[in-house]
């Protein structure tokens, strides 16, 4: 099985770098199953269906995601694609005008319309506390959350690969 993990974001708007500083320490590990490729694909969504064509048989995404929790507050979920088809005439119509800044929804529904989307598709986000304003940096409770984020891509890669997790279960 073939594993995609694709860290997602704009490191110059804080929080929203979330899913890049994760794809990033996780590139630095070395204990990672042989089957897995990590990307850093930022705000550019086409990089993320390019990478896509090469057929991977399960697609983790991390990303800051806005929910009803806490800032720094990891979420594990099972991503639900619609197709293309079914999206309203003027979404559909305007979908493909500017697909160099895209958000990772387009980018997965583009990847499902082009067959290259794999079956299993989670997404590991974090509810962000700063990420309207320009700026560097993680703020605090997101920056803390990176460890915990880490810990969950790395049980749901060793899952999906079927290598036990040493008993060891992730927050």
């Amino acid at each position: 099985m073939r594993i995609l993990v694709a860290g997602m974001g704009n490191v110059l708007r804080r929080d929203d770098g979330f899913g890049v500083e994760v794809a990033r320490r996780l590139m630095g590990t070395t204990d990672l199953p042989a089957n897995v490729t990590i990307v850093e694909v930022g705000i550019g969504g086409i990089s993320l269906v390019q990478e896509l064509l090469d057929k991977y048989d399960a697609l983790l995404v991390i990303d800051a995601i806005q929910r009803d929790g806490p800032p720094g507050k990891v979420y594990v979920l099972e991503a639900e694609v619609p197709d293309l088809n079914d999206l309203a005439e003027p979404v559909r119509r305007d979908f493909l005008a500017d697909m160099h800044y895209t958000t990772p929804s387009r980018a997965l529904i583009l990847a499902k319309a082009l067959g290259v989307l794999p079956r299993k598709v989670m997404i590991v986000g974090c509810q962000p506390a700063v990420c309207d304003d320009l700026g560097l940096g993680l703020s605090e409770p997101v920056a803390s959350a990176v460890d915990s984020a880490v810990a969950r891509v790395s049980a749901l890669l060793n899952d999906l690969s079927g290598k036990r997790n040493n008993g060891a279960t992730p927050d």
